[in-house]
């Protein structure tokens, strides 16, 4: 695999040596800090050269928000990471702006700490829409599967592509996952998610295999293990079939699932825990989000509320 610099155009590579000479000798970072700015901003480039943005004074305010949209949208990108990129790109321009008398225009991009995006959930009726899907061919049983895996158990994507079918324990209830840093964690499967996951294995994974070998749970039309990638593609269809205009992602899943356990009474420790969090505060996100459900139920119940509702009309 090629060398994130070696894919930029001329320009942003001369910029990206330009700025590390910067950061070493007039800054004097750290070579370990140096190499985490570098590493952000060439892929911070490259996500602008493949969106045909090709010159550093084409960046606008609007590209730098449709690249963070884009990291928000990854699974594996948490809070911190994503306040650290933010710190990394206004760094940049802030350099550029100096350097090359372009304007800066990460200005008016928000400061990491008020980067708290409240994740994008799916109501208990969206995740039944989602998952109504029409049984039919091995496909449709493997989809079938991975989805009411996901939000039976709120794996990351990543994490489901890399399961292996002994990863499945029927007679304990439970999948075996290795999350970042390749911790090991163990998650309970309800009834319904081993009900499908039992069928797609006892008798249509083999139909998938195209004569290949290999122990993963979940393979593509090629008999490979499914990639990020093609999950991301099934979902985009499954709507697409079904009429669904609201954009769905994998992480949804995992985010709905955590919120969908807080609002039915499980504490916040043992969703962390679920969900390989390594710190409660990256958990406790999803309070905001249950809070606003309560909000709304108060709102629509409370007996006083109802009568006060009533006079106003």
């Amino acid at each position: 695999m090629k060398n994130t610099i070696s894919m930029l155009n001329e320009e942003y590579k001369d910029i990206i040596l330009n700025y590390k000479t910067y950061l070493l000798y007039d800054k004097q970072l750290a070579t370990n800090s140096v190499n985490s700015y570098i590493f952000d901003i060439e892929k911070y480039l490259l996500f602008m050269q493949n969106n045909n943005i090709d010159k550093i004074s084409k960046i606008t305010k609007e590209n730098i928000n449709m690249y963070l949209k884009h990291l928000d949208e990854l699974e594996m990108v948490s809070t911190y990471t994503l306040a650290r990129k933010i710190v990394a790109i206004k760094s940049f321009h802030d350099f550029i702006s100096s350097k090359y008398f372009i304007e800066n225009v990460s200005t008016k991009i928000e400061n990491p700490k008020f980067y708290q995006k409240i994740p994008n959930i799916l109501s208990i009726e969206e995740i039944e829409q989602l998952l109504n899907i029409e049984l039919k061919t091995p496909f449709d049983y493997r989809n079938k599967a991975m989805l009411e895996l996901m939000y039976a158990t709120g794996i990351r994507v990543s994490e489901l592509c890399n399961l292996l079918i002994n990863d499945i324990n029927f007679e304990e209830k439970y999948v075996r996952c290795f999350g970042k840093g390749a911790k090991e964690r163990i998650i309970p499967i309800g009834q319904i998610a081993l009900k499908y996951l039992k069928i797609y294995l006892d008798e249509y994974r083999d139909k998938l295999t195209k004569k290949s070998i290999n122990e993963y749970l979940f393979l593509n039309n090629h008999g490979q293990k499914m990639t990020r990638q093609g999950f991301e593609f099934i979902i985009k269809n499954i709507c697409k079939d079904k009429g669904i205009k609201k954009k769905i992602t994998p992480h949804m899943l995992r985010h709905s699932f955590a919120t969908h356990l807080l609002n039915n009474g499980a504490d916040l420790r043992s969703i962390q825990i679920m969900l390989g969090h390594t710190n409660l505060s990256t958990t406790q996100i999803y309070t905001t989000i249950s809070s606003e459900v309560l909000k709304e139920n108060y709102d629509l119940y409370h007996p006083n509320i109802k009568e006060e509702n009533n006079e106003n009309k």
